[in-house]
């Protein structure tokens, strides 16, 4: 089996020493329990129905935060419980952070929102930096991270279990692009077992084998690549969108499979109703405007992530879109258009009609591009219609 660079390096990691944290307390006293037979006790039942009591906040973390910079107030309201505990780490985490590159702000910022993050040791900090130092290329580049989901890699304290996740991930031919985006973008699949992503996967293999697939492994692997929640999903959950989107649109096996490992694949993790509810939605809208059921269906093959969009939300753009003169057939030909808000697509038909742009003769393309190139492409129109 052929790693990723950087990955072979993580079972060789030596355990670092643990700095000391920031407060420390007392041995506990061992009490010692004297049971007497039941016959001779009496219990007062509890007769109070109050909550326990919650214990109160350290002062002294509280100030060493507050000196850092961090914004105490939103700390109490996404993790509370830190502010009780009495032993904490946070001088030696923005000492770690520090050392990597991360500002003042930056570090307040991370512990602002995650505040779990000051119970990490120094030993597990320098483990698990190093296991992301694997998969991304610099220490600028994790902290750039960091400051924008610092749960990212502050949620999960178990890195024997994220060092086994990356192995098993890369073993199945998964690049560093792709274990960058998973850890950034889904990371509870490095906190999931390995053994329960590995039934995923095993689930995708079988699926593929299924339909007439000839190579499971690539199939399990372009389903991940291109839904990066899949792992995070239960094989139930998935198994009933399959079965619904084959049965709904009477497809065989070859287009199912070519769906599925296509753009197809990003529709997997929806919940099941809400996939049925809006297929639903979206089927009678298209009807009431014209379309054929094969309309329909070619819209989902070509354009399955239109089922993401809320049915009032979709409505709202066919409608914009038909009043700015757009037909239904230059909409199922190019539905990337839908990708864009209301507010957008109406902006635009309103520009493109000033410069009385034909769309019958130009088609919509136009709607379909970047802010950078509509505006050029606006330039040049207005140029060649002052000439």
């Amino acid at each position: 089996m052929t790693l990723m660079p950087g990955v072979r390096g993580l079972l060789g990691l030596h355990r670092m020493p643990v700095p000391a944290f920031s407060r420390f307390v007392s041995s506990p006293v061992h009490l010692t329990s004297v049971c007497l037979p039941r016959g001779l006790c009496t219990i007062t039942p509890n007769v109070s129905h109050s909550k326990p009591s919650v214990g109160p906040e350290n002062e002294s973390l509280l100030e060493s935060l507050t000196f850092m910079g961090v914004d105490v107030k939103m700390v109490r309201q996404r993790q509370p419980g830190v502010l009780r505990k009495v032993i904490t780490n946070e001088q030696g985490l923005a000492h770690f952070l520090h050392s990597k590159g991360a500002s003042r702000k930056v570090v307040a910022g991370i512990i602002s929102r995650y505040p779990r993050a000051i119970t990490r040791s120094g030993e597990h900090l320098e483990q698990r930096w190093a296991m992301w130092r694997s998969v991304f290329k610099s220490d600028s580049e994790i902290v750039s991270i960091l400051d924008r989901s610092p749960e990212s890699f502050f949620r999960s304290s178990d890195n024997d279990n994220l060092e086994k996740n990356i192995v098993f991930l890369g073993s199945l031919g998964l690049n560093a692009k792709d274990l960058h985006r998973l850890l950034t973008t889904a990371p509870r699949t490095f906190s999931n077992s390995v053994e329960l992503n590995r039934q995923m996967v095993e689930f995708l293999e079988d699926v593929c084998a299924e339909l007439g697939g000839e190579d499971p492994g690539q199939f399990a692997k372009a389903v991940i690549s291109r839904n990066l929640y899949i792992l995070i999903r239960s094989t139930k959950r998935v198994k009933a969108n399959i079965d619904f989107i084959k049965v709904s649109f009477k497809m065989s096996d070859l287009e199912l499979l070519a769906l599925l490992q296509g753009a197809g694949a990003e529709i997997l993790d929806l919940s099941n109703e809400y996939l049925k509810r809006n297929l639903k939605r979206l089927q009678e809208k298209l009807v009431s405007l014209g379309c054929r059921k094969v309309d329909v269906k070619k819209l989902i093959v070509c354009y399955p992530t239109v089922l993401f969009i809320g049915p009032d939300t979709l409505s709202s753009k066919l409608d914009c879109l038909l009043k700015g003169g757009i037909t239904m057939k230059q909409i199922l030909e190019k539905p990337k258009v839908l990708e864009y808000s209301t507010q957008n697509i109406t902006g635009r038909l309103e520009e493109l009609h000033k410069l009385r742009y034909d769309f019958e003769k130009n088609g919509i393309n136009i709607l379909d591009s970047s802010r950078k190139r509509f505006d050029a492409k606006l330039e040049r129109l207005a140029l060649s219609s002052e000439e």
